[in-house]
């Protein structure tokens, strides 16, 4: 397992290997964050909800616990996270 932090600690995830590839569990606080993908990305929220700018979008879209949206292999994506704090499982193929 690894930790990863990002944007001065107020997101946190932990990576580990699954029987179908790299994952990650981890937690958003409050706040606008701009990733990027180096794989295709499966995020399923697990608790809290995310407003989601995803690449070619031109709408926000909220995304709430056991609801999954992917990203595409080298693509830059938006989140905001609002009222609590947000948990997901991401799985990278």
């Amino acid at each position: 397992m690894k930790i990863n932090e990002y944007f001065d600690g107020k997101v946190k995830s932990i990576a580990f290997s699954s029987a179908k590839g790299s994952a990650s569990v981890g937690v958003m606080t409050p706040g606008e964050y701009e990733f990027g993908t180096t794989t295709i990305e499966f995020m399923t929220i697990i608790s809290g909800k995310m407003k989601v700018m995803l690449p070619d979008d031109t709408d926000w879209t909220v995304y709430s616990p056991f609801e999954t949206f992917i990203v595409g292999k080298n693509r830059k994506f938006k989140i905001q996270v609002k009222e609590e704090d947000c948990s997901y499982l991401c799985l990278y193929r």
